[in-house]
């Protein structure tokens, strides 16, 4: 799965891909309509690599709780984020047991659902692309690196390298810093 570049803006309904940086604004484009705005550093942007979903035990990364969907729904489209928040909870607690029912309130167990069908429609959930990558990666020669040649000629210290002593420089008095030394 690769979610990288995938960001949740607070306040803003969906996913976003980071496009573009300006100055002083992140240009992303909605997975929903795919239009484009500028989201600006007053605004609450999170990416998904760094959400977590609150358990008893530890927090679990989101991308961790995606794979649990996939694998429960074979890599398909998962229930739809409209059904009822009860129907929702119960189908999280099948993927994710521990989870933190107090403080994953049912809006964000709502947005769980909805992003994964959302990257799913984009086609960024596939598990069997990233194992071949790895197995790709792992399988390439690696290239030694050719030994430089060695420079013939020495260095010779420039005239703009050699230090120059300004001749009309007068040495100034220490300066007293109203620090009293006991006398």
């Amino acid at each position: 799965m690769n979610i990288k570049g995938i960001i949740a803006i607070s306040g803003r309904p969906g996913l976003f891909k980071v496009v573009a940086q300006s100055k002083n604004s992140v240009i992303v484009e909605s997975m929903i309509d795919k239009k484009r705005f500028p989201a600006y550093a007053s605004e609450k942007i999170s990416t998904l690599e760094d959400i977590s979903i609150f358990t008893y035990d530890d927090d679990v990364k989101l991308l961790d709780v995606f794979k649990l969907i996939f694998e429960k729904y074979d890599g398909g489209q998962c229930i739809s984020h409209k059904s009822e928040a009860k129907e929702l909870s119960k189908t999280l607690i099948e993927i994710l047991p521990n989870y933190d029912q107090e403080r994953v309130y049912p809006s964000d167990v709502k947005k769980i659902f909805q992003w994964y069908n959302l990257l799913h429609s984009e086609g960024l959930l596939t598990l069997v692309e990233e194992e071949t990558t790895v197995v790709e990666e792992a399988e390439k020669p690696v290239k030694e690196a050719k030994p430089k040649k060695e420079e013939t000629k020495k260095a010779t210290p420039s005239a703009s390298t050699k230090s120059v002593k300004p001749a009309n420089v007068k040495k100034s008095a220490p300066v007293k810093t109203g620090v009293s030394r006991g006398k």
